[in-house]
């Protein structure tokens, strides 16, 4: 079979053809044709330890860019190992194609034992994505992407899965195939809901923005909206650093305290951007939803969000970033004029900081030292005490510099292949990785795979012995903790055996200088942080 007639460079060609720069992914025997011409193409290959790894890497690398992240699995199991990685970026709306084998067409969901074979393979894949779809002919694949990337740019992006059964590797791909499609045009609201929310905004005297993940590829537009309106912009964790630490309308805490829910109550017009109003932003401590009285304006590019957890007063399904434009220019200059909107943040960030217990507040003085010290910084996150501290409360420094895995699906093992990803689509920014040191075990392989691509990560290792967070958690229920105290290695030998440098600072006020060191090498830096140590008090 010439080149032309294989199918890996076309499919490779079809990729490259829509922007595709970089895959993850481990080869194996029923993936071989995808790597058929790869080594030649433009299309750098990254192998993870684990596909979990390699969805966790495509995850972080699609918030950090802005591009789909493309992974390469093989049938059955690396379908299943990815397909917790592909819960995490549906819950969390993140882009993702995930492109996989499957049994021969006249073996599909016959149960015959073939080599990992499941028992309905794109059903699996199909809970965990916006769709799963099974191809009967290589000439299906162009039109198969072509709805891919519509969803990544023109719907709320989720993973998409395209399973290619055995046998289509002997086939000829097709020579008439499109090589790209037109992208689909950003969709925005019709005039008239545009006209009524300016209404609705102009007339309002205390207006407030809840803004979440959906707005960040707006964020001038965001801005700009507050500042004319004056209204503080309450900014889940997804949507932290849009507006800048020292902004005077900036409300970096949680939705679930206290002080923003009455922030929220004591509104006469709220406009959600972006986000879903879900209960681990809105009402994490299960108090139920806060109180919305005054009339809500939803701007999502999911029509379905307008009807949940509540109907939207004004539904505005559309792109952030055109609709934010269109109501500014419906709301003139001075609109904001007395709204006291700099005071009503400034109070309740005031109040929501101060609720929080002295553990918390020490994870928020964590962060901000590494905020402070490496400005410029990815925060990537697993769920460990410092990540839930900033989930409450913290003012990232930019957008898309603050992300984690501890809202929404909530899946451990995040944090360490995560932050490779983050690494490879911003090379030349520090990337932080914050994990503890039951979540690093879950995905430890990949300390290799940061070192295979040499980026000097910083791993911030919070240790605390084993899951100290679900053993506070046991303690608060009068539940003898079982189960949660681990076995800790000797994390300066392992940072050895992979190559890393290694640091332990015995306290908070060491941190800059271990950080600055570690941010000055060529080679990844793994940092112990001891959690007694680290929130003991001055």
């Amino acid at each position: 079979m010439s080149e032309n007639a294989r199918p890996g460079p076309w499919i490779l060609g079809l990729l490259e053809a829509r922007g595709v720069e970089r895959v993850f992914g481990v080869p194996g025997v029923h993936t071989i044709a995808l790597y058929d011409g790869l080594a030649d193409s433009p299309i750098e290959h990254v192998t993870p330890r684990h596909e979990q790894g390699a969805g966790f890497m495509a995850d972080a690398y699609a918030r950090v860019s802005g591009k789909p992240g493309v992974c390469f699995v093989i049938t059955g199991p690396g379908l299943t190992n990815i397909a917790t990685a592909m819960g995490q970026a549906y819950a969390d709306s993140v882009p993702m194609l995930v492109l996989s084998s499957v049994s021969d067409r006249r073996h599909l969901r016959r149960g015959l034992g073939q080599l990992h074979e499941l028992r309905d393979q794109q059903a699996l894949a199909a809970g965990v994505s916006a769709f799963s779809q099974t191809l009967h002919s290589l000439a299906d694949l162009p039109a198969a992407l072509d709805r891919a990337f519509a969803v990544f740019s023109g719907e709320r992006p989720r993973p998409v899965h395209i399973e290619i059964p055995l046998d289509l590797w002997h086939e000829a791909p097709p020579t008439d195939a499109p090589s790209t499609a037109a992208v689909p045009a950003r969709i925005q609201p019709a005039p008239g809901l545009i006209a009524e929310a300016v209404q609705r905004l102009s007339g309002a005297r205390r207006p407030l923005i809840l803004a979440g993940g959906g707005a960040t590829r707006a964020q001038p537009e965001l801005r700009a909206l507050a500042e004319r309106l004056d209204a503080p912009v309450v900014m889940t964790v997804n949507g932290r650093g849009l507006l800048a630490p020292d902004h005077p309308l900036a409300v970096p805490a949680s939705p679930s305290l206290e002080a923003v829910r009455e922030l929220m109550a004591a509104s006469d017009a709220i406009l959600a951007v972006g986000t879903e109003l879900g209960p681990t932003d809105y009402d994490m401590y299960e108090r139920g939803m806060p109180e919305l009285p005054g009339p809500l304006l939803r701007l999502d590019i999911d029509p379905v969000q307008m009807t949940q957890p509540r109907v939207a007063d004004v539904p505005l399904t559309g792109d952030a970033g055109i609709t934010l434009v269109a109501l500014l220019e419906g709301l003139p200059e001075g609109t904001g004029q007395g709204h006291d909107g700099a005071g009503r943040a400034e109070r309740t960030r005031e109040a929501a900081r101060a609720s929080l217990e002295s553990p918390m507040q020490r994870g928020i003085e964590f962060l901000e030292a590494v905020r402070d010290t490496l400005p410029e910084a990815i925060m990537v996150g697993d769920s460990t005490h410092p990540i839930y501290a900033g989930n409450l409360y913290f003012a990232a420094a930019r957008v898309g510099s603050w992300f984690n895995s501890a809202t929404g699906y909530g899946t451990l093992g995040y944090a360490l292949p995560a932050s490779l990803g983050a690494s490879l689509a911003a090379p030349d920014r520090p990337i932080v990785c914050l994990v503890g040191d039951g979540g690093l075990h879950y995905t430890l392989g990949e300390i290799a795979s940061i070192r295979d691509q040499d980026r000097p990560v910083i791993v911030l290792l919070w240790n605390n012995a084993g899951f100290g967070e679900i053993r506070l958690a046991m303690e608060a229920e009068h539940v003898t903790p079982i189960g949660v105290d681990l076995f800790a290695p000797d994390f300066e030998a392992l940072a050895k055996a992979y190559g890393y440098a290694f640091e332990a600072p015995t306290g908070l006020d060491q941190l800059p200088e271990v950080l600055t060191a570690a941010a000055g090498r060529h080679e990844p830096t793994l940092v112990r942080l001891d959690e007694a140590r680290m929130l003991a008090e001055d």
